[in-house]
């Protein structure tokens, strides 16, 4: 049982005493209230709001759709359900990249209509003068680095990245700038375990995997993803921890059922 089990408030601060001590730091996605307040009960660490929201809630192809009007829905829904979460917010598509005065605005929105702890933003080198305004303001950023889905048609493909030197060297160097702006912490996703394992030793600030290895200081998932609620969706960093699309199934086609054959209501379930 970890030591922070009991923390009344995640925050930044506790994730960087985590770091230090050696304990594995738990993320999830999460989009509404129902789902926040059972994430928060059972002790995660990070509920993140992310904009993987475009996917499976919305049914979007890609993440590029979600607009920053939705994000703000989602998290102030997020928000009603958790006490002890740090609630981490990703700032959309299109809201941060390449004008730093609408990074910041977005990222004030955020902050002040949800209540939410921090943002985070996918890139390096790129979108630091973002990053450097939006911190200016003392709003905490988490960075992104590796594959960043919301750069997909940039990359044409979700395979895995920084396999070539040339990529590995500029993602050390992209996660390392992130630290010296004062990023609190940064997902990587989809990169080599080796690579993750070099990063997080280089950085004083915590490092979150996703398909990044065991060797990361913490990781994250999709909540449908690792509840088995997508059954289209198979890559080789997810386990699925349940199987609620198949559950879910035979209790809706049960119900189908027991109404057309007058079963429910039974007389113990009627006024």
């Amino acid at each position: 049982m970890s030591v922070y089990r009991n923390v009344k408030k995640i925050t930044t601060h506790v994730l960087s005493e985590m770091k230090m001590k050696g304990e594995k730091i738990t993320t999830l996605t999460v989009y509404d209230y129902t789902m926040a307040r059972i994430l928060d009960n059972a002790g995660i660490d990070i509920a993140l709001v992310g904009d993987s929201a475009a996917n499976v809630m919305a049914g979007h192809v890609t993440t590029l759709p979600v607009t920053l009007d939705e994000m703000i829905n989602y998290a102030s829904s997020v928000m009603r359900g958790v006490k002890r979460a740090l609630v981490v917010v990703d700032l959309p598509f299109g809201s941060y990249q390449g004008n730093s005065k609408q990074a910041l605005a977005s990222a004030i929105r955020i902050m002040k209509e949800t209540g939410a702890s921090a943002i985070k933003v996918e890139g390096g080198e790129e979108i630091a003068e973002s990053v450097t305004r939006i911190l200016s303001a003392g709003i905490p950023v988490m960075g992104h680095l590796g594959l960043t889905p919301q750069s997909i048609n940039k990359f044409g493909t979700y395979a895995v990245r920084a396999q070539d030197e040339t990529e590995a060297q500029k993602l050390l160097a992209d996660a390392h700038l992130l630290e010296q702006l004062g990023c609190f912490a940064i997902v990587l996703e989809k990169i080599p375990a080796a690579l993750g394992a070099k990063v997080t030793q280089e950085l004083k600030i915590p490092l979150i995997g996703i398909g990044a290895g065991r060797y990361v200081d913490g990781q994250v998932l999709v909540l449908h993803d690792m509840l088995g609620l997508n059954n289209e969706f198979s890559p080789r960093f997810l386990r699925r921890y349940l199987n609620l699309y198949e559950e879910i199934t035979g209790a809706v086609q049960q119900y189908i059922h027991d109404v057309r054959t007058n079963d429910f209501p039974n007389e113990k379930e009627q006024y």
